[in-house]
């Protein structure tokens, strides 16, 4: 008995396909992605939408001048250290339970003086330190 061999043909990987699926991967990622450039990046501070103020008994508020001048509870306050600051934060506090301060820094008020309140806050054992900011009308 004789059996007739067929040539086998050798086995092909079609790569059309596989370049076309690439293709609208990439595509699909060059329309999706977003470039950001942060140099660019305006930030406009500060001011929020925010719900109403919440009344808290325990506040102390700290308001920075533009000029580096500081008010604790309305009055001014003279200081060459955050120390003698922190002091004045301390004294502010007696008698409230859990102190919170809020600090009212102007726009153009330097980082480092917020900075300053923040540091007399920490020295003067007060945790808890918010911000205030203007609302934006709608």
């Amino acid at each position: 008995m004789r059996f007739a061999r067929t040539p086998k043909d050798d086995p092909e990987i079609n790569l059309i396909p596989m370049i076309d699926v690439l293709l609208v991967i990439i595509i699909f990622l060059m329309l999706t992605t977003t470039y950001a450039r942060v140099a660019e990046l305006k930030v406009n501070l500060p001011k929020a939408d925010a719900e109403k103020k919440l009344e808290r008994a325990n506040e102390i508020t700290v308001v920075v001048g533009a000029g580096g001048q500081y008010l604790v509870q309305s009055k001014p306050v003279q200081f060459r250290d955050a120390k003698e600051l922190a002091e004045s934060l301390r004294r502010a506090a007696a008698g409230m339970k859990e102190a919170v301060v809020v600090i009212n820094a102007e726009d153009n008020a330097t980082h480092q003086s917020v900075v300053r309140v923040m540091d007399a806050a920490r020295q003067a054992g007060i945790g808890q330190v918010v911000f205030s900011v203007e609302q934006t009308t709608k």
